[in-house]
């Protein structure tokens, strides 16, 4: 077990009635972003030089899993967005890099991949070359199992990741065009007309025969992000309406709260499942999508961003700041007490008799993972410099 830190209350208000996150954000936001690279020294595993896949609060303290070179590479995307902007951080960032770099066994998907070569692209260009070397990219996507089942998440990663390497480092790596169409072209396939992605193809797979028909947030949020930068990298327009019907489709069903649900359902556009509502994605994956998708089309997202960033900090279901000063995390989301509940919730919502699950029948989850404050940090360090007062709900 690893003892709880001792980490005090910092300047991050709870937002009230009078005072909102949007207001003074900039403030506001760096305080988040020093919180977010403290936390993740209770996820750091020193000996092996990355982070832990998560923690678990228990009786006696954290509990803490093997370590994760994926989420260790996400993570580091965060902290070295940090390094650039001028803020401190704990970590040794080239001894994390080395260990990430040293053995690439951990890589089992296109995803996987596309997270490293997208880390290489913005921090260190030299490595672009040596992935080159190591795999063969131009058959990525019929060598692993996520490409061949065309998961929405791991097509995106991939194809964000292709994105970097052309707009930082264009002769680094061969030309990659074809492959980049032809990822598009698949996560097109996934995505229905009203806007939502499935979170896979899998052609010819009875056996998951949902998962071509509904996705999580995390796949709109990673194929919002991984359109906007395709766009951007290789100078076309067609994926930016893709990334802007996703984004509307779900900013118009965001909780009154500021909730992004959990699961959604391609054919109809509507929420099949609203929890968990994850953190990760309230002031992670969410604005890091938006954020990037406002600076290439215009088009404002901030009181989407401020209200979900909001949620974390109290202004939720239960009133609970999911800010935890005690032990300096922020904690993984609120979930359903029960399965079944959630299974109840799920097919009331197909068969369109939605309810919104009762309050007393929600907790949180006491877990806290390094790629959330990678992405926190990712997306929230650029918030800084372009954010502008915008409304955020109340806590009441």
């Amino acid at each position: 077990m690893i003892p709880p830190s001792n980490f005090e209350s910092g300047s991050l208000p709870v937002p009230n009635g009078e005072s909102t996150w949007g207001r003074e954000s900039q403030q506001e936001v760096s305080a988040l972003c020093s919180f977010a690279a403290k936390a993740l020294l209770a996820l750091f595993d020193r000996t092996k030089m990355l982070f832990s896949q998560r923690i678990t609060l228990r009786e006696g303290g954290f509990r803490r899993e093997v370590a994760s070179p994926r989420r260790t590479v996400v993570a580091l995307l965060g902290l070295k967005c940090l390094s650039d902007s001028g803020q401190r951080q704990p970590f040794d960032l080239a001894s994390i890099e080395n260990a990430v770099f040293q053995d690439k066994s951990w890589i089992e998907g296109v995803g996987d991949l596309g997270v490293l070569i997208r880390f290489a692209a913005e921090y260190n260009p030299d490595r672009l070359a040596s992935l080159a070397d190591h795999f063969d990219l131009a058959t990525a996507l019929n060598s692993f199992p996520d490409g061949r089942e065309a998961r929405t998440a791991a097509l995106s990663c991939f194809l964000a990741g292709i994105s970097h390497a052309k707009l930082s480092s264009p002769d680094s790596l061969p030309d990659l065009t074809d492959m980049a169409v032809d990822t598009y072209r698949l996560l097109q396939e996934n995505q229905g007309p009203g806007g939502i992605f499935a979170d896979a193809g899998l052609l010819g797979l009875l056996q998951q025969p949902f998962s071509n028909r509904f996705g999580t947030i995390a796949d709109q949020m990673h194929a919002v992000y991984a359109l906007t930068t395709f766009a951007r990298a290789f100078g076309i327009e067609e994926p930016l309406a893709d990334a802007l019907n996703c984004a509307n489709t779900i900013r118009a069903l965001q909780g009154d709260k500021g909730q992004w649900w959990f699961l959604y359902d391609k054919r109809s556009s509507q929420i099949v499942n609203r929890y968990p509502v994850r953190s990760i994605c309230q002031n992670g994956m969410a604005p890091m999508a938006l954020l990037a998708l406002a600076e290439a089309t215009g088009q404002n997202f901030d009181d989407a961003i401020c209200t979900g960033l909001s949620w974390v900090a109290g202004a939720n279901e239960l009133a609970v700041d999911l800010r935890d000063w005690q032990h300096g995390v922020i904690w993984d989301s609120i979930e359903p007490r029960s399965r079944i509940t959630n299974f109840c919730d799920s097919a009331l919502n197909l068969i369109h008799c939605s309810r919104k699950s009762p309050d007393e029948n929600l907790r949180v989850r006491f877990e806290a993972r390094p790629d959330h404050f990678g992405w926190l940090l990712y997306a929230l360090t650029g918030f800084q410099g372009k954010a502008a007062p915008a409304k955020a709900a109340s806590a009441g």
